[in-house]
């Protein structure tokens, strides 16, 4: 019978650690991404300034329409697309030049972070 009983309490300690194990990933988590965007297309577009002229946003992305600082009729212009999961497009002239995540280390123009959506403190991924 004792050997039922330690079968018993190990069950129920492994059930209590995998409950404490999972709650960690049971949080809502919030993806907050930075992006220099001037910087970010010039480094996908080469050269020239570029400038934010208008913005829009829905429940799912940012969208920012975007034009180069130069002085002459045929100027570039780019829409950046970026969604709330950390996915981003850009189309230069209708020309898709991106299309994929941003984490770090894509650019040095980009940057998410990871919150607690409850606590708001950082969270950390390895």
């Amino acid at each position: 019978m004792t050997d039922l009983e330690d079968l018993q309490t190990e069950l129920e300690s492994l059930l209590d650690l995998d409950a404490a194990n999972q709650t960690g990933w049971d949080e809502p988590v919030i993806c907050r991404v930075e992006v220099d965007l001037p910087g970010w297309l010039t480094q996908l577009a080469g050269g020239n300034e570029w400038e934010v002229y208008s913005e829009n946003e829905d429940e799912n992305c940012m969208s920012f329409a975007m034009r180069e600082k130069v002085a002459r009729q045929s100027a570039k212009t780019a829409e950046v697309t970026l969604y709330h999961n950390g996915y981003a497009v850009v189309d230069v002239d209708g020309t898709p030049l991106f299309d994929g995540t941003l984490t770090t280390g894509t650019s040095d123009c980009a940057h998410l972070s990871y919150y607690h959506a409850n606590s708001g403190e950082p969270v950390t991924l390895n």
